[in-house]
């Protein structure tokens, strides 16, 4: 239990040695130079040494009122700030959600109307997370990519991460099988530049070391790049489904090869019963079934259904495990 002294005496103090007088701190408390002045003797009193010197012209701070004012000020501060917070809290469920800019741009924020019509009365704030930036834990959760092993988290699998070639219509005319490759530019993710040879390997076409094209930051660039007809990119399904489904992107090949990872939706074991985490987690795995979502009323084309091999999806949450195993990070 803690054995605090007076919090009126710490604060008359606290607020005399600010101002350095009775009179500014008794203006800032509303109470008289009197009532300043009792407050802090019975203080001293109570702690058994003096916090200031009483001089003719005014006050003067002890050594030990020195020591004692820059911490009670930083406690003051520290309760001020904790109760505005708790005071601006929206009495609205609040869904903070981590993830990472390509996934926000290509596949979620496109779909977040559906979600808000659904669920109104819960304000939805996206984070975007990335290669350098782990998960945070005043999210409420986050979609990763991964292997689904993150100690201390629980991680619900949404969909494999199946990588395939997609380009323009126009481009697509010119590919009848995938050695036609060959004879294209291949667009580049930088921070995955394993994606191209993992797809080409499987699909058993050999290309020269220097044919791969022109490298971008991201998924988003290499894909408005591909859809501005610069290029062929590989491409992760979530990102190109609307594409694929408007008519604006083909995917030539039936292959399609397993990244080795896939999403997942990864929370902290006490965020379950979060109101705002229960509507939005059952919006997601309805959203992420096949068909589902934006991009199923208008599908038509072609994409890929021959599957170099097959991910096995769990159906249950699982916490991650592992030794070695780093916090989650949002792409």
């Amino acid at each position: 239990m803690r054995r605090l002294p007076s919090l009126n005496g710490l604060r008359a103090f606290e607020a005399a040695a600010r101002h350095g007088s009775f009179v500014a701190a008794g203006d800032e408390l509303n109470v008289t130079q009197a009532a300043i002045s009792r407050m802090v003797r019975l203080l001293e009193a109570r702690l058994g040494f003096p916090l200031f010197e009483r001089r003719p012209n005014g006050i003067a701070l002890t050594p030990r009122g020195k020591a004692l004012l820059p911490d009670l000020t930083a406690a003051f501060d520290a309760i001020a700030a904790a109760t505005a917070q708790v005071a601006a809290m929206p009495s609205a469920p609040v869904l903070t959600l981590g993830v990472g800019p390509s996934f926000a741009v290509r596949w979620l924020i496109p779909r977040l109307a559906d979600f808000s019509r659904r669920h109104p009365e819960i304000e939805v704030r996206l984070a975007t997370g990335g290669a350098v930036n782990p998960f945070r834990d005043d999210w409420t959760c986050g979609i990763i990519l991964g292997d689904g092993t993150w100690p201390g988290y629980l991680a619900e699998p949404m969909f494999s991460a199946d990588l395939f070639p997609v380009c323009t219509p126009a481009i697509a005319q010119r590919l009848r099988q995938p050695s036609d490759l060959g004879k294209e530019t291949l667009l580049q993710v930088a921070h995955s530049p394993e994606e191209w040879p993992l797809w080409l390997n499987a699909a058993g076409v050999k290309l020269r070391t220097n044919a791969l094209g022109p490298r971008f930051d991201s998924y988003v660039m290499a894909l408005q790049a591909a859809l501005d007809g610069v290029g062929v990119a590989v491409a992760l399904r979530p990102y190109v489904e609307d594409d694929i489904a408007a008519g604006r992107l083909i995917a030539p090949f039936a292959l399609a090869v397993p990244k080795g990872s896939a999403w997942y939706l990864v929370y902290r074991p006490f965020r379950q019963e979060d109101r705002g985490f229960i509507a939005f987690r059952a919006w997601l795995h309805e959203s992420s079934k096949p068909g589902a979502g934006k991009a199923s009323a208008a599908r038509g084309d072609r994409t890929p259904a021959r599957r170099a091999s097959r991910m096995n999806r769990p159906n249950d949450a699982r916490a991650g495990r592992g030794r070695g195993a780093s916090r989650p990070r949002a792409q």
